[in-house]
């Protein structure tokens, strides 16, 4: 059965992105630091990892982060269906065949586990990532965790709600400037 998947790179102190995050700046200031470890020389534990992200069959990504990245021209990778969590539709909106916006976050995580088949789903952007743990549907956090403290800019887990939230450690592996955290996330039950 196919897994939602949060893969994300992030500084020791929490951050995804520097300060200043704008279109053409999408990781802001300087948060091209957080992904040098997949632009450079990868170990071999790097590039298992980006394996697993190249074999997911579906991507979730909030609205804001779409944009930033362009849309990824409408093809995340491989043409896999891309469902974008927003509240409203842009306008104009693009015609990318495979991309669906969806306003419910539950909704956009069983659509896309319905189009991945067996293979997992890709989720992007930390605001869909905190609605999708506040709603119980995303079963495991990849963190890369880069050896920097970037001190400002787009923290992962900033306004979570209250709620304590279980982590089962799956895998640490350290890669080139980076090491590998997969949580998958508990349960009560």
């Amino acid at each position: 059965m196919s897994k939602t998947v949060l893969y994300m790179s992030m500084s020791v102190d929490g951050f995804i992105a520097g300060p200043n995050v704008a279109p053409g700046n999408g990781l802001g200031d300087d948060g091209h630091r957080l992904h040098e470890w997949f632009a450079g020389h990868m170990a071999d534990v790097d590039r298992e990892v980006m394996d697993e992200v190249l074999a997911t069959g579906a991507v979730v990504v909030g609205r804001r982060t779409f944009e930033l990245a362009g849309g990824w021209g409408g093809d995340h990778h491989d043409g896999v269906p891309i469902f974008v969590l927003s509240r409203r539709r842009p306008a104009p909106e693009p015609r990318w065949p495979g991309v669906t916006h969806v306003s419910d976050v539950t909704a956009a995580m069983t659509m896309a586990r319905d189009a991945a088949g067996d293979r997992d789903v890709l989720v992007h952007g930390a605001r869909t990532a905190r609605l999708a743990l506040a709603a119980g549907v995303l079963d495991e956090l990849q963190i890369h965790l880069v050896p920097v403290l970037i001190g400002q800019g787009e923290p992962l887990f900033a306004d979570m709600p209250p709620d304590h939230i279980e982590l089962e450690l799956l895998r640490s592996a350290d890669g080139a400037g980076v090491t590998h955290l997969r949580y998958r996330v508990r349960t009560e039950g």
